[in-house]
């Protein structure tokens, strides 16, 4: 084992080996043979550590490793490796009690054989599916990543079959069609093979045969444009060729595939065709191409249809023909200049408006060629017609019929047959007949219609309005208001009905009326909620289900009179100043009192906390049929309100104003008493009226002689205070919180400042009592006039 013991791998620290002694022991090396740092699985490595100088002595050592399957103690030990064997190695000896140091690290790197790559020169042959044509040389070279610089023995395979070459390229020379199929290679070192490559395949075939084209693509070609001459092989891109040209018999001195011809001249007509050659292979001769150099024609603008009238909302076409340019690749130009909208036509299809009258004309451009400008044709756009349907009456008669008569606005009498009108006429909206016959007799009754058509697509002029004819039968409808009062208030219900007698005909209905809202087309109309806009005059008319056509006549009108303001009857009562034991009647007014009027009676219950009454209703007095009410037995100040209603549902009038008949009986629950106690006052005196009773809450109320209700301004808890004036003249009465009535007082102011008044105590005197009268001035107090004692 020489001079040097071998330190064996693994996961630990395994062995030691005793050596010699050496005074100073050098730093080890590890050593890797081969020495690829980058091994491949499956290889064989010898891993060797050497002490420089330590020949023959005994030493013990010490490995470290990523992995150590050594156990042996020689000098070297070789590894049949896996990837597992991968990582850094390094050593250390010792001899009796001294260590070296540790050894540098060496790293080993295994991976798996690369897979090689087989690969094609020249290059167009890798870009194009490795295509060559027969007699060109090709080099098929296999090519390992990361295997540069090893020994590699390579090992070919043409399909399942091996050949022969063991080197990593080989080259064919004038390759023939047996050269064709899927190469595919493998590299071998020391005992370790890579996998298969992919398979590369290798196609030799004929030289394809070339194509030659022009662009633009046209065969005829004009004076002075640009034509570019190109030869295509097909599966030949990028490929290393040389052109031949030919126009007619004569070589043309070009060897590019393409060239550019501007500014052509008709010297340049003629048959073109080309061959190509890659290395030592020529192509066959293209298919010659002929290319026409003329001198471009005047276009001619046509109109389709030809037509001397065209109407509004009909289509015409346009069209520009340039004589002989077909197919090639115009731009047209246009007069009038509102055509020329990119992308420009040989032809416009215009849906015409009366704009669109006037002169076209057209030229074409073609790269640098321009033609002459066409002759102009002048286009005339009238308004569109409208059909105008006529009948000489719309109601046949039994057995009879009516003529109708379509004509066209604008007139079209100028037109004649070969303008290719037809009339197309509609009965209930569907085609009845298309003729050329402008009039018709028709027996049965409809809706009829016509228009006027021709072209194709037929272009019709815009329809008649419709005429109806009915076949008139003998029945005559009435119309009858329900109920059929003579004046109809806003929110009543009412309901318009139109009776048809005779037969048992089912109909359906047709109503006129000249109110703001219309009627539905039924038997009859219910009116729920009546206002001003449903006044006017009704009539009807009935047509059979069975047959749509035949009708009824008109029946005579009806007038409804709906009127906005909500009725408020009037309420009198009588008498007004109670007497002990009278009865007392009241008596409601409606407006129209004939009109089916019942009669509401309602007491007025004060109510302080809305500064108004509230209304209770009397006994029996709901809905009475009577316009007047008694009531027995009245001793106290009241008040009264009544209203009326009729109809179903039951419409209502407002309340009536309120009226009061009073009581000057001073021993009600509730009394006024006024200062100063008199009857008369002077203008500006002061006066107070108290209410006394027991309660809480009051009001003053008074009756003036202008018939006005009021309530006092200044009222301090119970007492109001007034400086009186004419306006104070008024009945007075208290009215309590909980609704009782006081005894009522008249009080009158004297209007002349210079006349006297009456003293005399505002409440009736007891029969027997005593009462003093006097006269006052405004300047004197008052003096005395009488005394009287009963």
């Amino acid at each position: 084992m020489g001079h040097s013991l071998l330190c064996m791998m693994g996961f630990f620290l395994l062995s030691t080996v005793i050596c010699g002694n050496a005074e100073v022991p050098s730093k080890p090396t590890v050593t890797l043979q081969p020495s690829w740092t980058q091994i491949y699985s499956g290889e064989t490595v010898t891993v060797r550590c050497e002490i420089q100088g330590g020949e023959g002595a005994q030493w013990t050592c010490e490995w470290r490793a990523a992995k150590l399957n050594i156990r042996e103690t020689s000098n070297e030990h070789s590894i049949t490796v896996t990837e597992s064997d991968s990582g850094g190695y390094s050593c250390r000896g010792r001899r009796n009690s001294s260590w070296t140091e540790w050894s540098d690290t060496i790293t080993l790197r295994v991976i798996a054989p690369p897979k090689p790559t087989v690969t094609l020169q020249p290059s167009w042959t890798q870009i194009y599916s490795s295509v060559i044509y027969s007699g060109e040389t090709v080099t098929v070279r296999c090519e390992i990543q990361g295997g540069e610089g090893a020994q590699w023995t390579y090992e070919w395979r043409r399909g399942q079959v091996n050949i022969r070459p063991t080197s990593s390229e080989y080259r064919i020379s004038r390759a023939t069609e047996s050269d064709s199929g899927g190469y595919r290679c493998r590299g071998r070192r020391s005992s370790s093979w890579t996998e298969w490559s992919d398979i590369t395949t290798l196609t030799v075939s004929s030289p394809p045969k070339p194509t030659v084209t022009l662009q633009p693509s046209w065969t005829q070609i004009y004076s002075g444009e640009t034509v570019t001459v190109r030869c295509e092989i097909q599966g030949g891109e990028r490929a290393q060729w040389m052109y031949e040209w030919r126009r007619g018999q004569k070589n043309i001195h070009e060897t590019s595939s393409e060239y550019t011809i501007s500014r052509l001249t008709e010297s340049h007509g003629g048959g073109y065709s080309c061959r190509g050659r890659r290395s030592s292979s020529w192509t066959e001769w293209s298919d010659i191409i002929t290319l026409r150099v003329t001198v471009p024609s005047k276009p001619t603008v046509t109109l389709q249809p030809s037509w001397t009238q065209i109407y509004s909302g009909e289509t015409v076409t346009v069209r520009c023909e340039i004589q002989g340019g077909e197919g090639a690749q115009w731009t047209y130009e246009w007069r009038p200049a509102k055509l020329n909208t990119p992308p420009t036509s040989n032809e416009y299809r215009i849906t015409v408006t009366q704009s669109d009258s006037g002169g076209y004309s057209c030229r074409g451009r073609r790269d640098y060629v321009l033609t002459y400008l066409s002759e102009t044709i002048t286009l005339t756009v009238s308004s569109k017609p409208k059909a105008e349907l006529r009948a000489d009456r719309t109601a046949v008669p039994v057995g009879g019929s009516v003529t109708l008569n379509c004509s066209l606005t604008p007139s079209s009498s100028s037109s004649s047959p070969s303008s290719g009108w037809k009339y197309y006429w509609y009965r209930d909206g569907k085609s009845f007949q298309p003729v050329t016959n402008e009039q018709i007799s028709v027996s049965e009754g409809g809706l009829y219609s016509c228009r006027g058509g021709r072209g194709e697509p037929v272009y019709y002029t815009e329809d008649s309005e419709s005429v109806r004819t009915d076949t008139t039968v003998s029945n005559r409808p009435v119309v009858t208001l329900y109920p059929n009062w003579s004046e109809i208030y806003r929110g009543e219900t009412i309901t318009v009905r139109c009776e048809i007698h005779g037969g048992d005909t089912e109909w359906d209905y047709e109503w006129e009326t000249n109110s703001t809202i219309k009627a539905p087309n039924q038997n009859e109309y219910r009116i729920r909620s009546a206002s001003s806009s449903n006044s006017g005059n009704y009539r009807c008319k009935g047509r059979m289900k069975s047959s749509q056509h035949k009708t009824t006549e008109w029946s005579d009108s009806v007038t409804l009179t709906v009127s906005d303001n909500k009725p408020r009857p009037v309420l009198t009562v009588s008498p007004s100043w109670l007497s002990p034991g009278a009865s007392v009647t009241l008596n409601c007014q409606v407006e129209h009192p004939s009109a089916g009027w019942s009669f509401y009676w309602y007491k007025a219950v004060p109510d302080l906390s809305e500064k108004s009454s509230s209304y209770e209703l009397l006994p029996d007095g709901s809905g009475t049929a009577q316009d007047s009410y008694i009531i027995h037995g009245q001793t106290h100040t009241a008040g009264y309100v009544c209203r009326a209603g009729r109809g179903d549902p039951e419409y209502h009038t407002d309340h009536s104003q309120p009226k009061f008949v009073w009581s000057a009986d001073v021993h009600s629950a509730a009394s006024l008493t006024v200062s100063p106690d008199r009857v008369q006052h002077f203008t500006s005196d002061s006066v107070s009226l108290t209410c006394e009773g027991n309660f809480t809450e009051w009001r003053v109320r008074k009756f003036s002689e202008d018939g006005r209700l009021s309530d006092c301004r200044r009222i301090t808890g119970s007492t109001c205070s007034i400086i009186t004036s004419k306006s104070d003249t008024a009945v007075y009465w208290c009215e309590s919180g909980s609704g009782e009535f006081s005894s009522a007082v008249n009080i009158t102011v004297q209007n002349d400042g210079n006349g006297p008044i009456l003293v005399s105590p505002v409440h009736p005197v007891t029969e027997g009592a005593s009462v003093s009268l006097s006269c006052s001035l405004k300047t004197q107090k008052y003096f005395p006039m009488c005394f009287l004692s009963q």
